[in-house]
């Protein structure tokens, strides 16, 4: 059962508990269907997670059941539904590739992608050894299934989607992610490089914060826009996956507020340079 089931019947079993506890007394579900001019079938999907309760049948039930004060929690149940929470271990149960299936999935259904990275290179832009070692590492992390170098195969093979006319990836990154050592300094020069190729690419749009710029905002946990139709932000025991305007505004707003202090082109490759310089300083 997914995360979202479970929140789902989790609202459907407290709408139960509003009808049994009516102040009038206890009301069946085929009297609350009446009273409210809904099939008796909608009453047992909506209690027992077979169907999402819209925000107009939660004040109807509410008022149906003389309980109008529980609204507002309802309505913040409802709000949860809109955040679908993929927990870690119950992706990773499976393996990694899995994870990199899906999300090669997401990304051939985009046009858009807009990342923002504040420790680590973005998926899209990886080579083979960096993503191998950031896979490895989360693997450690989670005890998940070793199956690492099919997870690197499916997540190379996505960076197929870069090379696609009209696409385009905007990335916009913090400096730390050119210097953090999650990997060898061998490899993490290669993925220096790899960046490098990258600016100019008509279909990559790559913007670097420096240590030394100043921000608007402090940057926080990496997130991926697709297409303004979903935002996935990841934390250490989930992803989440937003698909409400509301955050999806919020999360373009923050992106847009980051981009603002990225510099790009010839000033993001010097940027590059210099923490590739940091690592062979010969």
């Amino acid at each position: 059962m997914t995360d979202y089931q479970q929140a789902r019947e989790a609202l459907g079993a407290r709408l139960r508990g509003l009808r049994f506890t009516a102040p009038g007394g206890r009301i069946t579900g085929t009297q609350l269907a009446a009273q409210l001019g809904w099939a008796v079938s909608k009453v047992s999907k909506l209690e027992h997670g077979r169907q999402t309760a819209t925000q107009r049948d939660l004040r109807a039930w509410v008022d149906a059941t003389g309980q109008p004060e529980a609204y507002e929690e309802l309505v913040g149940r409802l709000a949860g539904f809109e955040t679908h929470i993929r927990s870690w271990r119950r992706q990773l149960a499976a393996g990694q590739s899995p994870v990199q299936e899906n999300w090669a999935a997401e990304t051939a259904r985009s046009r858009v992608i807009r990342v923002w990275e504040e420790s680590t290179v973005t998926g899209l832009l990886q080579t083979a050894d960096y993503a191998r070692a950031v896979l490895t590492r989360y693997a450690h992390l989670h005890g998940s299934t070793t199956d690492t170098e099919e997870a690197v195969r499916v997540r190379m093979r996505r960076q197929d989607w870069l090379y696609t006319s009209g696409h385009r990836l905007r990335v916009v990154m913090w400096e730390a992610a050119l210097r953090l050592l999650v990997c060898p300094p061998s490899v993490l020069v290669a993925q220096l490089d790899r960046l490098t190729g990258t600016i100019g690419m008509d279909t990559v749009e790559l913007g670097i914060i420096p240590f030394s710029a100043s921000v608007k905002i402090p940057p926080g946990n990496s997130f991926c826009i697709l297409d303004d139709r979903v935002v996935s932000a990841e934390d250490w025991h989930a992803e989440l996956w937003l698909d409400d305007a509301d955050n999806i505004a919020l999360y373009s707003k923050v992106w847009k507020t980051l981009s603002e202090s990225a510099v790009y082109g010839a000033d993001a490759q010097n940027v590059i340079n210099a923490a590739r310089r940091a690592l062979n300083p010969r």
